[in-house]
């Protein structure tokens, strides 16, 4: 088979589709002959070096795929060869052909192409996780999503409007219209719109509820400044930076409380419970129509050097998807 592999760190330029062994499903794993992946910011930083994968996982990038099984392997039950479906991975998904840990593999949603489903496991299990699981977003509370072009942010804004959330989020302007249709109540410029200010404005002055949040260190005080009473802010990213001051006082005030989560180093059992409850509670809403893959474009496979650029100038809304074909 063929994969995506990073000879050496560095920019997309390194980044060589070559022929590789083909993988064998282990004890309790599917093979799946992938048809596409997507391109997920932790990609980006493994490429660079910063993120590798973890024992274990193949050495490819790709944290989502979507396909039809090939073979299973000693230990499994749920598919067949030949069934279609996509799958969260711990990587190696730039490939023809993944084994992945029988739990972390999901329908294809009735109604949503094979290819677009690639698009979708990554982003759901995350927001899902972090909204349901960590933050306890409620119906009528109000929701800030950094970075509401992005895969998490497309999502993010509608799931949480499915949930009955009042949702806010960042984007450049010439994006407005897109999170606008997809249920997005207000909408913040943020290179020209302080968005701490947006959000009191946008709340009566209460702040939100929950913040899901894509940068880190940069973004720190001005999200615990955007806070309400009680509210929680979710870090599932660094792309500011790391590390920054964080004022106890003005946490403390607020009753409010700071989580960090990731979710490609989770033990296999939590990421299968996390895929259970992603195909029991949100996979119904993709059927229904409710939630949809926002899906940038396809670009081959071979040529992921010219899709990791395109996620890097953040000239795309939604998902950019590689494909086998």
């Amino acid at each position: 088979m063929y994969a995506v592999t990073i000879p050496q760190p560095g920019g997309p330029e390194v980044l060589t589709w070559v022929e590789v062994p083909d993988p064998k499903p282990g004890t309790g794993e599917v093979l799946i002959d992938v048809v596409a992946s997507a391109v997920n910011r932790a990609d980006l930083l493994q490429r660079q070096g910063y993120y590798p994968a973890p024992p274990g996982a193949a050495p490819y990038p790709g944290l989502e795929c979507s396909g039809t099984v090939a073979a299973t392997g000693p230990g499994t039950s749920a598919w067949q060869p030949g069934d279609r479906v996509c799958a969260l991975l711990s990587g190696g998904g730039y490939a023809q052909r993944v084994a992945v840990p029988e739990g972390q593999v999901l329908p294809v949603p009735a109604g949503v192409d094979l290819v677009d489903a690639a698009a979708l496991p990554e982003v759901a299990c995350t927001v899902w996780s972090n909204l349901v699981g960590v933050a306890h977003l409620r119906a009528g509370e109000t929701l800030l999503l950094h970075g509401g072009a992005s895969g998490i942010g497309t999502f993010g804004i509608q799931l949480g409007k499915a949930m009955g959330a009042r949702v806010v989020t960042t984007a450049r302007a010439a994006k407005h219209g897109v999170l606008r249709e997809l249920g997005a109540d207000v909408t913040i410029d943020y290179p020209t719109t302080d968005f701490v200010a947006a959000v009191r404005q946008a709340t009566m002055g209460r702040g939100a509820d929950v913040i899901l949040d894509i940068m880190g260190g940069s973004y720190l005080a001005r999200n615990v400044s955007a806070l309400a009473t009680g509210g929680r802010l979710v870090i599932i990213g660094l792309q500011g930076g790391r590390s920054a001051d964080l004022d106890l006082a003005a946490l403390l005030a607020k009753r409010a409380s700071v989580t960090a989560t990731t979710l490609r180093s989770r033990p296999l059992a939590e990421k299968a419970e996390i895929v259970r409850g992603v195909s029991t509670e949100v996979w119904p809403l993709v059927e229904a129509g409710t939630i949809r893959p926002v899906i940038d474009r396809r670009v081959p496979m071979s040529a992921a050097a010219e899709a990791h650029r395109l996620v890097e100038s953040s000239a795309h809304t939604g998902k950019v998807l590689l494909t086998t074909g």
